[in-house]
């Protein structure tokens, strides 16, 4: 039983560094004095199955959940290759070298980036779960706009 657990930690934590997972967070100002949710999701040209289920997920949610949020601008959904040379400044402004999951709340032109990426990748294949945590954080956060 503690072979198993074992074996399953570290796995999961090969999984974190092979994709590039960060845990970082960051606040800046824009100088625009808008308010809404930029939800960023980074990858690398060649993706795990768990990183191509974030996506998915991710955009499962904000369909189901946000559609009219998504619609009306409140919030938004980018899907970010940072090995192509166009991204390289987002990338670096989040500091994202692989996969990464961030809330870039903008609230009167203040960004705040939440790193998400350790949730993504614990429950990325899930997407209930995922789903339901992520509904979650974002509903939060859009009642702080």
């Amino acid at each position: 039983m503690k072979q198993i657990k074992f074996l399953s930690i570290l796995a999961f934590s090969l999984m974190l560094v092979s994709c590039n997972g960060q845990t970082k967070s960051k606040t800046s100002t824009k100088t625009q004095s808008t308010s809404k949710i930029e939800v960023i999701d980074f990858h690398s040209t060649h993706r795990c199955m768990t990183c191509k289920a974030i996506e998915a997920n991710t955009k499962f949610t904000l369909n189901t959940y946000f559609s009219k949020d998504v619609k009306d601008g409140n919030i938004t959904f980018q899907v970010i290759n940072v090995d192509e040379k166009e991204n390289e400044k987002l990338a670096e402004k989040f500091e994202a070298s692989g996969t990464a999951l961030f809330l870039n709340v903008i609230k009167n032109g203040k960004e705040t980036h939440i790193d998400l990426t350790e949730f993504a990748f614990m429950e990325g294949n899930d997407q209930d779960i995922f789903s339901k945590q992520l509904k979650v954080k974002i509903e939060n956060e859009l009642k702080s706009l």
